[in-house]
């Protein structure tokens, strides 16, 4: 996985153009967020979008194609397709692909597990925190 500085600001620009999003580097690639909601990852300069039995179709019918974290010939993350490039010039096609992405992510079970997960560590019993010594 690898992708451009330039690249990821072009991409967080774009992307940040629909609705507030912040970008982490993982692996070489570039994870996107929207608030906690994980919904695109950029490799090799190319953007992917989460996806679900609902918005596949969409990605399908385009031509694009699943993302191969290992390369051509390796399994692929089903769950991410390539976004369309023709919407790169498309602000608000774009938008409506972006909207349906991060809905797919909030959807999805991990997404729902996060506010729990965060709700515990906030709530961590007394006995959990470490001592000090006197």
């Amino acid at each position: 996985m690898a992708v451009s500085a330039q690249f990821q600001q072009f991409a967080l620009d774009q992307l940040s153009a629909v609705r507030p999003v912040r970008a982490r580097r993982m692996f070489g690639g570039v994870g996107y967020y929207a608030g906690e909601l994980f919904f695109a990852i950029a490799d090799n300069d190319t953007i992917y979008f989460k996806v679900d039995a609902s918005t596949r179709p969409g990605f399908e019918r385009e031509g694009m194609k699943p993302f191969q974290p290992f390369g051509p010939g390796t399994p692929p993350m089903s769950g991410y397709f390539e976004l369309p490039p023709r919407l790169h010039e498309d602000s608000d096609e774009l938008a409506q692909w972006m909207h349906a992405a991060i809905a797919v992510a909030a959807r999805a079970p991990a997404a729902r597990q996060a506010p729990r997960r965060a709700k515990a560590r906030r709530k961590a019993p007394a006995s959990a925190k470490p001592r000090r010594k006197s």
